[in-house]
């Protein structure tokens, strides 16, 4: 049996190891880019400029089951604005979704909040609405979302985006939900979202002879003979239609297109950092997410996960019991509890917050340092994190006009 003196020794030893470990190993030195070959280098993994004109749109995504002309695209902005689309008429697509800076759209997240029966946990930090008020997030910015009569989320889930959704392949946390027609019809359906049945809404919106007379405008040329013009199917149709226009357009996208001073030289760092740690490897296409369902969190960073050095910084002891790196509020597990999710989008993250799927994290700087650490098994730097930063912020736009140069409705 060892003494107490030789313990100690090893135990010195083995301290010692550990902490001169990074200097054992070479800092990885990764490529320097010119302007041009970053812009090359982000193209072939999958980031693409957004379409900067309703020709260039009609190309990604017009749809010959659902083809994208301008009435369509008005009735299914007058629909998603519109709060007869809930039970009890109080709750519209945009409530959750937000896109407009009238303050009248925003009614139903105030009261929630202030109510006197909304949990607790609906008014702490992480709630992020109440200061950002005007952002064009196309979220509500709750840690969980709401719905009718003040209904919280049974699974602690927050609202995702819809701006950019038309690009992704999956709509929702767990990737089930593949297009934005069935996206929709849940929306519009789910007790805990808007409550209404197909049947009951279509009968509602055909006592609005505005309504009749805009469907049978809009889908004369679409359906069958003996078909209804005002369908539910229809009602998922304009609006989906709708929700394709909801396309971002930023800083990024004009240094994709060859304007090199568009963002910054910290940007550009980030960039380089976001697509050599691995992060472009599952962020990616025009949305910067959305294209796929993956594993979350890869890396507990519980034993010899901590021991590596990364990039050449010191080990982290940190350990990490829990299933997140997170309190998981809610005990989501997402697809078919295998801690599948999908992959979040990152056009506008910066204006999204709070972050992963049950809003338990409130600052950027804390999710990035979060999916290095957990996600691609780095222990990243203030420097490294804020120069990831400053390139989500290069992410960050304003919604494209695109009936400014339609020409022709087809």
């Amino acid at each position: 049996m060892k003494s107490f003196s030789q313990v100690i020794i090893i135990a010195f030893i083995f301290i010692s190891f550990l902490l001169f470990l990074p200097n054992l190993t070479k800092e990885r030195n990764f490529k320097t880019y010119t302007d041009s070959q970053l812009r090359a280098t982000a193209n072939a993994k999958g980031l693409k400029a957004i379409p900067n004109s309703y020709e260039e749109l009609l190309k990604i995504s017009d749809d010959e089951n659902n083809p994208i002309n301008l009435k369509k695209i008005a009735l299914g902005k007058e629909l998603f604005f519109d709060t007869k689309l809930s039970l009890d008429d109080t709750i519209s697509c945009a409530t959750c979704h937000m896109i407009s800076k009238n303050s009248d759209d925003k009614k139903i997240i105030l009261n929630a909040i202030t109510s006197k029966k909304t949990p607790n946990d609906l008014k702490d930090a992480n709630n992020c609405v109440i200061c950002h008020l005007s952002d064009e997030s196309g979220t509500d910015r709750l840690s969980t979302s709401i719905g009718y009569k003040g209904a919280t989320n049974p699974h602690h889930l927050n609202t995702m985006t819809i701006l950019n959704s038309s690009l992704a392949k999956y709509l929702t946390w767990n990737g089930e939900i593949k297009t934005l027609e069935q996206q929709i019809s849940n929306s519009i359906q789910a007790p805990s979202k808007m409550n209404i049945k197909a049947d009951d809404l279509v009968k509602k919106l055909k006592n609005d002879k505005k309504y009749i007379s805009d469907f049978k405008e809009v889908f004369k040329d679409e359906i069958k003979e003996n078909q209804d013009y005002l369908s539910f199917e229809n009602i998922q149709k304009a609006i989906a239609v709708y929700v394709k226009t909801l396309l971002t357009r930023s800083s990024f996208d004009e240094f994709l297109e060859g304007n090199n001073e568009s963002i910054s030289k910290d940007a550009k760092r980030g960039l380089v950092n976001f697509m050599n740690f691995g992060c472009s490897g599952c962020h990616t296409g025009m949305s910067v997410g959305g294209q796929s369902v993956q594993r979350f969190p890869l890396r507990h960073f519980a034993g010899i996960h901590d021991l590596r050095p990364n990039l050449g910084s010191p080990p982290d002891f940190k350990i990490i019991d829990e299933t997140f790196p997170f309190e998981n509020k809610g005990g989501y597990l997402g697809r078919s509890d295998t801690q599948f999710f999908r992959v979040p989008i990152l056009r506008n993250v910066t204006k999204t917050s709070p972050y992963f799927h049950n809003g338990a994290v409130d600052k950027i700087r804390e999710a990035v340092e979060i999916m290095g650490r957990h996600q691609v098994g780095l222990n990243l730097s203030d420097q490294q994190i804020d120069e990831i930063v400053e390139f989500l912020k290069t992410l960050e736009g304003n919604v494209v006009d695109y009936s400014k140069d339609a020409k022709v409705i087809k």
